[in-house]
């Protein structure tokens, strides 16, 4: 669940990140009913059955509850802001194109939400699966100037492709961090800064790509998760 927004006295529309068919907008009778409210939260994990006469039409979803994380994560600020984030960023998606991928990504990082050592690290290469998706996917496997594959450091801002520490030295400056936990192999435990490393390195290419094209910005929750996450709440 996305988002949801009031509809008449008692209807709502719903906005859905599903499987085979993308992001998807639909009407719900009595989204706003006392039995359906508790359904209709963000980040919730719904099953929706869409009907409508036209395919192109808004058309009409019954919905039902699988799992409930809206709840789960209401007294973790951090989880919370976690979990709106995902769902404001997954806006951007163009409206009815497949996103299986990213969908499977994006319920493999809820399942996390109880562990908060791990499933910021896992939001952070959600936001990577997201530019895949959206056409601007990273290169972090190789260093743009020498081709070799170790000791990757730092990003281009402008290409967004690795660079090797040693070729990287004397821009450094003007190259974004590549933490860590992004570089492959086992790094063992990954720490709040590298978190909040990754999600700089993400944000930089979703704003300059995709957002400020558009004169928009990110979201007030995903600069709020980042923000936690750099004062280690």
């Amino acid at each position: 669940m996305l988002a949801v927004r009031p509809h008449g006295e008692t209807a709502a529309i719903g906005e859905f990140l599903t499987r085979e068919h993308g992001r998807h907008v639909a009407f719900v009778h009595g989204g706003r009913s006392r039995r359906n409210r508790p359904v209709l939260q963000i980040g919730n994990h719904v099953e929706i059955t869409w009907r409508a006469r036209l395919a192109d039409q808004l058309g009409y979803a019954n919905v039902a509850l699988r799992r409930g994380f809206a709840g789960e994560v209401m007294n973790d600020r951090l989880a919370l802001a976690g979990l709106s984030s995902m769902a404001a960023m997954a806006r951007i998606l163009p409206e009815r194109e497949p996103q299986a991928s990213l969908y499977e990504v994006a319920l493999f990082v809820l399942g996390f939400m109880d562990d908060p050592e791990v499933w910021p690290a896992l939001y952070v290469r959600w936001e990577l699966a997201l530019l895949v998706e959206l056409g601007f996917g990273l290169e972090l496997d190789a260093c743009a100037v020498t081709g070799v594959e170790v000791d990757l450091t730092h990003v281009s801002p402008n290409s967004g492709r690795a660079v090797s520490r040693s070729a990287g030295e004397p821009y450094r400056d003007r190259l974004l961090v590549l933490p860590p936990f992004l570089r492959g192999g086992d790094r063992g435990p990954i720490a709040r800064p590298d978190v909040v490393a990754g999600l700089e390195l993400t944000g930089h290419f979703l704003v300059h790509r995709i957002l400020a094209p558009r004169d928009r910005d990110l979201p007030d929750v995903r600069l709020q998760l980042a923000d936690l996450l750099a004062r280690g709440q």
